[in-house]
């Protein structure tokens, strides 16, 4: 047979295979990006509603969390000596209203590791564990012996102590109020980010208000 007849008897089998071939390719799914190719084209949600809120001191404890010297210093914890003003008068508060205070820190640290401005009186609780000080700690068991029902959160690391130990609490069943000038770290987005998770993490926003320490009255 010629050559050119071949060709002619070849070509429809040729386009039945090129175009099988192309509707395979048109009907696979696009590949889903995932959040780290899309990292630089995500935009921050708009920034949560802080709101005011009345305490309840019969029923409320203050958290202060790793308020310590080897994070909260101006070398290491600017952000978290700026906050401790505003702290010092929430503590300050708390302590004038008979408030549970308890205090926490992590590693080998001990209360005397406790940043002078807002150190321990000496009869308050204190906590050893890493974020969440609920784990292996008695925390839980110091809340509710002494009735309380909701908890404020300030501390370093906003998105290790403060932002677990919230959770945490939320997941307790108890009431949580963060006022955000009285959380920190160094890394923004981790502080914002703090923000966000608290009031939208499922089980966790519902219990969580967000606040400034001047929008608390006791």
């Amino acid at each position: 047979m010629p050559a050119i007849q071949r060709v002619f008897l070849a070509a429809p089998t040729m386009l039945l295979a090129a175009l099988v071939s192309f509707l395979a390719l048109s009907t696979e799914p696009a590949r889903a990006q995932n959040i780290v190719d899309q990292w630089a084209s995500v935009k921050p949600p708009p920034p949560p509603e802080l709101k005011p809120v009345t305490v309840d001191p019969k029923t409320t404890a203050l958290l202060m969390l790793d308020f310590v010297k080897p994070s909260c210093n101006p070398e290491r914890g600017s952000r978290c000596v700026a906050t401790l003003p505003a702290v010092k008068k929430l503590l300050d508060e708390a302590r004038g209203k008979d408030m549970l205070v308890v205090y926490s820190a992590y590693g080998k640290l001990t209360q005397k590791d406790i940043v002078p401005e807002v150190a321990p009186n000496g009869s308050e609780p204190f906590v050893v564990s890493s974020v969440n000080k609920y784990l292996r700690t008695d925390l839980e068991k110091i809340l509710k012996d002494k009735g309380i029902q909701t908890v404020i959160t300030v501390g370093t690391f906003a998105h290790g102590a403060v932002l677990t130990t919230a959770g945490a609490s939320a997941e307790r069943g108890f009431n949580v109020i963060v006022p955000i000038d009285g959380m920190s770290f160094d890394n923004l987005y981790a502080e914002q980010y703090t923000a966000w998770h608290l009031s939208n993490a499922p089980g966790i926003g519902n219990k969580t208000t967000l606040t400034k320490i001047d929008m608390m009255k006791f």
